[in-house]
């Protein structure tokens, strides 16, 4: 069968977008792949329309690392609005609940160690989560919001940095994978007898890629029947991958993981890093400056996971 031709130019890289609010991540992503005519693009990480910051889009063999981007450690800063509940516990939604009561910073204090580590989270109903096979916020915009199970989610900070009024509280968050701001911010309400939502929402960080990276959308709009924009704008495929522990690999230990070869740990002894866990945990593989790719430290081996 023949294979049909992508259009547009083959790019590889990462650009990382400054993400405006009003718009989903979907929409950047085909803007840009348009303005950069490029073959193939995927972001690393979803945002919600309402929210503004870091949005990796990723080019072609780029779209290969997204995993363990998405598996990356996230910084946010978000606005609870106190006294009011929405539907989608954000400020898009429509008001389903109203309270008069207001706590101090003490209580918001004293109610924040109990969401930090490994909690269990109760998603918002306007999520992408599946449940038979229908996005979560499908259900709940037809008026049948489902009823979401909780799930396990890890924060590793969780602090109130900023209190502007009564009404208001701001805080930052750093999360593993898959934690709702929407959903901290609800149950912390809660927790302090109130009710409250996601008022504003910024990701400050993506696994390793930080604000400093970040470029505004508008910088990178181009009129149309002109040239596309500079791909020299990308960051290189590897970028994604820098805060995995590197491995040095020998030239003869670099061609047999070419060959798909697993390498016995003992012949690596006093090189894997510290801070590699010895049990399914990651490296990069490293051929002098080079990345290889990604291997997994498994029963004794160094497994080829995936090769750039």
């Amino acid at each position: 069968m023949r294979q049909r031709k992508l259009r547009g130019r083959a790019l590889d890289g990462w650009l990382i977008v400054d993400k405006p609010a009003g718009l989903t991540s979907t929409d950047v992503v085909n803007r840009v792949r348009r303005w950069f005519d490029a073959q193939k693009a995927g972001h690393g990480g979803t945002l919600d329309p309402l929210a503004t910051g870091l949005l990796p889009v990723a080019f072609g063999a780029a779209t290969k690392t997204v995993p363990y981007v998405m598996d990356g450690t996230k910084v946010y800063r978000f606005t609870l609005r106190l006294g009011e509940a929405r539907d989608s516990d954000d400020a898009d939604g429509a008001v389903t609940g109203t309270s008069d009561i207001r706590p101090t910073d003490e209580q918001i204090r004293a109610a924040l160690p109990a969401f930090r580590g490994d909690i269990m989270q109760v998603p918002p109903a306007f999520s992408a989560i599946k449940v038979a096979g229908e996005r979560a916020y499908d259900l709940a915009r037809a008026g049948a919001p489902p009823v979401l199970e909780a799930r396990p989610a890890r924060v590793d900070r969780f602090e109130l940095i900023e209190r502007p009024d009564a009404d208001t509280a701001v805080f930052e968050v750093q999360s593993g994978k898959g934690v709702y701001m929407r959903s901290l911010a609800r149950d912390l309400a809660l927790a302090c007898g109130t009710l409250g939502h996601v008022s504003a929402l910024r990701r400050l960080r993506v696994g390793p890629f930080s604000e400093a990276q970040a470029i505004p959308l508008d910088k990178l709009m181009r009129a149309e029947d002109t040239p596309p924009t500079s791909p020299d704008l990308l960051l290189p495929v590897a970028t994604a991958l820098a805060d995995i522990p590197a491995l040095a690999l020998t030239e003869a230990e670099v061609v047999g993981l070419g060959h798909g070869q697993a390498i016995s740990l003992v012949t690596l002894m006093g090189r894997i890093p510290r801070t590699a866990d010895p049990a399914g945990g990651l490296v990069r593989a490293m051929a002098g400056g080079r990345v290889l790719g990604l291997c997994r430290l498994d029963d004794g081996w160094l497994k080829p996971e995936r090769l750039l």
